[in-house]
């Protein structure tokens, strides 16, 4: 007699550790269905889902909940759980909302499109996007009218350094030229890696507007030291003699003076 009731008390825990129980809204604590306990495999429903001109297919189980529904969305639509809206009936569900438990069974039509929010802000980044391609591919015409005036800076440097005087109208232009340039960055409205690039090309074009500012101060003071030097040979001093003088010598009084009394002797 003890021996089978020990036997029946095994088996009574056995059947409760086995049972699968789930929290449905409300509170209430029930069995869940196709569980462990009854030895079958839970049952599978296939949601026919709408989104826009998309149509999808998605078997999720039936006890599965619309949060369950929208991670495997995800993977469908590219949109994640918290950008996604459902609709069944007409009326938008809760992630928490279980799917049987509003009526959604096999081959039910459910609703899925974009949280406004969300697209709203995916618009606002496409436009930016779109903004900061147009300022990285206008700051690149930039750069290249400025890499064809970099090469006449740098000619200029080199015959300068080889004794070519360089006229100062050349410098300044090619300065203006530069400054125009600068003023087109300036004009281009950019964020990112765009205004990084527009940065490098501004301390680029400084650069050479240096350059020939430096380039035209020391072609000045090599013609002023020339013209000082050709100054210092034409000037001849003048010495009392006259010699290396212009003008002739002015006449020296004599210290000797001549009369005409004679002094006689014996």
């Amino acid at each position: 007699m003890r021996k089978s009731a020990s036997k029946s008390t095994e088996t009574r825990e056995f059947n409760y550790r086995e049972i699968d129980w789930e929290l449905r809204p409300g509170g209430m604590l029930v069995q869940k269905m196709g569980g462990v306990g009854d030895g079958s495999s839970r049952p599978m429903i296939k949601i026919k889902v709408s989104h826009g001109l998309c149509h999808y297919d998605i078997a999720v189980p039936a006890q599965s909940t619309f949060g369950d529904l929208k991670k495997v969305l995800a993977h469908e639509t590219g949109l994640e759980s918290k950008e996604q809206r459902l609709l069944f009936k007409g009326k938008e569900k809760e992630d928490d909302e279980y799917l049987h438990m509003v009526g959604v069974s096999d081959m039910s039509k459910v609703i899925l499109f974009e949280d406004p929010a969300s697209k709203a802000r995916k618009l606002e980044e496409m436009k930016r996007n779109q903004d900061s391609l147009k300022a990285y591919e206008a700051v690149a015409r930039v750069r290249a009218e400025v890499d064809e005036l970099c090469e006449k800076v740098a000619a200029l440097e080199t015959n300068f350094r080889g004794g070519t005087k360089i006229a100062e109208k050349e410098l300044s232009v090619l300065i203006e030229l530069l400054m125009i340039q600068l003023l087109k960055l300036d004009s281009i409205e950019a964020d990112g890696q765009a205004k990084v690039q527009r940065k490098i090309e501004v301390r680029r074009i400084q650069s050479f507007v240096d350059t020939l500012e430096n380039l035209k101060a020391r072609s000045s003071n090599s013609f002023s030291h020339n013209s000082n030097a050709v100054s210092v040979t034409t000037k001849w001093e003048t010495f009392a003699s006259g010699v290396g003088s212009l003008s002739a010598p002015v006449p020296i009084q004599s210290a000797t003076k001549l009369t005409q009394d004679w002094e006689r002797f014996d």
